[in-house]
């Protein structure tokens, strides 16, 4: 962000019971309801300075669909076991498998049911 004075740049601090290293959206997703948090927001090079308070007036949460929580958990352990392989041949022979067994899948879900038994 910009100083609306100068230009500069421009550091935010969230208080006043933040680390400080703290982010907003840190603080936001920590606080309690009826909690204030202050961001104050300063210029070093012109001196502008402005605080801003945000009040928590409700907090609703809702639980996300545990199987998207734990899909996005294995493609983060596959992107990870991914990005340490450093051969190439390796790489190309896991896509060859993932490919094979998306097909397999594919293949079994499109196979027409038997309806009359035999």
């Amino acid at each position: 962000m910009e100083c609306p004075a100068c230009g500069g740049p421009v550091t935010m601090e969230v208080g006043p019971d933040q680390p400080l290293s703290a982010s907003v959206t840190d603080a936001l997703l920590a606080a309690d309801e009826a909690e204030q948090i202050i961001v104050a927001r300063n210029c070093w090079a012109c001196g502008w300075t402005e605080d801003r308070s945000v009040v928590i007036d409700s907090i609703e949460t809702t639980e996300g669909d545990a199987d998207a929580v734990e899909r996005a958990a294995l493609l983060d352990d596959i992107m990870s076991e991914a990005t340490a392989i450093d051969s190439l041949a390796t790489l190309e022979d896991a896509l060859v498998e993932i490919r094979r067994q998306r097909s397999l899948e594919t293949a079994a879900s499109s196979s027409p049911k038997d309806v009359d038994g035999d």
